[in-house]
């Protein structure tokens, strides 16, 4: 996946269980991205526009966690979902 291409829509799912890193549970550009995106919208989960983010996180196998040198940007980006869910993050 050319993560450099910033023309074509990109999406990118994260999966985060409070215990193990954050996982990226698909990645996908033009239709695959936009499936993502319906189906974000449909089961009311926040979604957060990052172009430099979503491009290093493409090249994370689905499944795989996310690198540590990603895990504050991730974080940020978790905050921010919980923030809109109205979440308080587990201490």
């Amino acid at each position: 996946m050319n993560d450099k291409d910033t023309t074509r829509p990109l999406a990118i799912a994260l999966q985060y269980d409070g215990e193990s890193a954050p996982r990226v549970t698909a990645r996908g550009r033009d239709e695959v991205a936009q499936q993502i995106i319906r189906l974000a919208r449909e089961h009311g989960i926040p979604m957060q526009e990052n172009q430099p983010l979503a491009g290093l996180l493409a090249r994370v196998e689905p499944g795989d966690e996310i690198p540590e040198a990603l895990y504050l940007a991730v974080a940020q980006v978790i905050a921010f979902a919980y923030h809109l869910s109205g979440k308080v993050p587990r201490a």
